[in-house]
């Protein structure tokens, strides 16, 4: 009985962890993603308006930021809103191929921000 009890308290133990630090992953990219919407309000208006979405790739929350005009590359943050790609735009409008699969792999899409000034 004893040993069932321990071995329960450690699950649990566990358990509230792994919510905890799931909570502060969630924290951290709340936080991050209000910095850049901070940092886009504060820029001039662009035509298309500058957005934020949100995905699921390769397992993980990212933030899809579209260009905000023609040749320029659209950003790909992670959930900590350091850019790990741009996945099109440029020259090209292939982006810079570090994430050529992203449109084809995303899912749980979610617009987190759109400037509707």
């Amino acid at each position: 009985m004893k040993k069932l009890l321990l071995i329960s308290c450690i699950v649990l133990s566990a358990c509230s962890s792994a919510q905890k630090q799931q909570q502060a992953v969630t924290n951290d990219s709340a936080s991050c993603v209000q910095e850049l919407i901070k940092t886009f309000s504060a820029e001039e208006k662009t035509n298309p308006p500058r957005s934020i979405y949100q995905y699921t790739y390769n397992n993980a929350t990212v933030y899809y930021v579209p260009a905000k005009c023609c040749d320029f590359f659209s950003d790909l943050y992670d959930s900590k809103c350091n850019i790990i790609a741009h996945p099109d735009g440029g020259f090209t409008g292939r982006g810079d191929g570090t994430a050529k699969d992203f449109f084809e792999k995303r899912t749980n899409e979610k617009l987190i921000w759109r400037d509707e000034r």
